[in-house]
């Protein structure tokens, strides 16, 4: 069985064959797949420009066992509990010649996640499959590829001890930003919408906590919490204009903002000019990830510094796919689902 997208909120769990696979491609069962923010747009606008185009399969994140390997195929054998990425790139375009591997002009994508079985293409068997450590429970290293793209956000702004980093938007991706950056050393601020959010980003590493219900009184507070200067980094994972838009205003003179969050294609955002420059704001954005960060994510996971409890908080099994993103859809996606095949 596995998961068809075919369009807007359609998706249905089908028998289909299991993937036959080639002299370099592996064959894994799915133990854990895990919803993502990204899926969930997918499901609600019926298909991704960069990963997928219905009818397909669905879902990235996932970790399982090798069931079968191709004969060309070194390192990995049945038997072996595996994590592999979403994405390959193809090491050999200009950019990754300049080592901008997650812009690869040729980048691979794999889905397929929700399913019992998954073929992993030969490209991502050699540059982004991993043996998962034995210490790792499944989900956990399931978690490595949104981390993977966390790391590059806390990476692309480096992130230094004693800075006072804002984190906008406490959904799965925001948490684990206010928890790499805690590991970094940084003092944080989590903004989000609910409570119950907030309460989470306290336990797991943000030293102060802010509704963001009103911009004005946001900015006075993370003023008053930074000593009327503003925050050196902050970063914005929500993907909304107004929020981009937000995260410039919270930032001290010289400080850098992640735009993390895409927001919808076609939209624009109001920046004012005379304060970007005269304050010499720094303005960046992060996509997706590289093997580096993969193999960092998967050290990461596996030192203990993250895990699956923080940010998982319900199995389903996959015939309730559907079921289970119409909830996500109805609460955001504030936290993952193990999908168990």
């Amino acid at each position: 069985m596995a998961a068809v997208l075919y369009g807007k909120e359609q998706v249905r769990v089908e028998n289909v064959s299991v993937p036959e696979i080639g002299k370099s491609d592996v064959l894994v069962r799915v133990r854990a797949a895990l919803t993502c923010g990204t899926d969930v747009k997918v499901f609600r606008r019926g298909y991704h420009a960069k990963m997928i185009t219905p009818p397909a399969l669905f879902g990235h994140e996932l970790a399982g066992d090798v069931v079968a390997v191709g004969e060309h195929v070194e390192g990995f054998h049945p038997g072996q509990r595996v994590v592999a990425a979403n994405s390959a790139p193809c090491l050999n375009c200009f950019y990754c010649k300049k080592g901008l591997e997650n812009l690869c002009e040729d980048l691979l994508f794999n889905n397929g996640a929700y399913a019992e079985y998954i073929r992993i293409p030969a490209r991502i068997v050699q540059r982004n499959m991993h043996v998962i450590p034995n210490n790792l429970s499944y989900q956990d290293a399931a978690l490595i590829e949104p981390l993977a793209c966390v790391l590059k956000g806390v990476e692309d702004v480096h992130i230094r001890p004693g800075d006072n980093v804002v984190v906008i938007g406490q959904g799965p991706i925001g948490l684990m930003f206010v928890r790499m950056a805690k590991v970094y050393g940084a003092r944080v601020i989590a903004l989000g919408r609910r409570t119950s959010q907030l309460e989470k980003a306290l336990r797991i590493g943000a030293h102060d906590a802010l509704l963001n219900t009103d911009n004005i009184d946001v900015i006075r507070q993370v003023k008053d919490l930074t000593e009327g200067y503003g925050a050196d980094i902050v970063i914005e994972a929500v993907g909304k204009p107004e929020t981009w838009e937000l995260a410039v205003k919270l930032l001290r003179r010289a400080g850098t903002v992640n735009f993390f969050g895409g927001c919808p294609s076609d939209t624009r955002v109001n920046l004012e000019t005379h304060v970007l420059h005269y304050s010499e704001i720094k303005c960046i954005a992060s996509f997706h990830h590289t093997p580096y960060l993969i193999r960092k994510a998967l050290d990461v996971v596996a030192r203990g510094d993250i895990n699956s409890r923080e940010f998982v908080n319900r199995e389903e099994p996959l015939t309730n796919l559907l079921e289970v993103f119409r909830h996500l859809m109805s609460h955001n996606g504030h936290m993952k689902t193990a999908i168990i095949p």
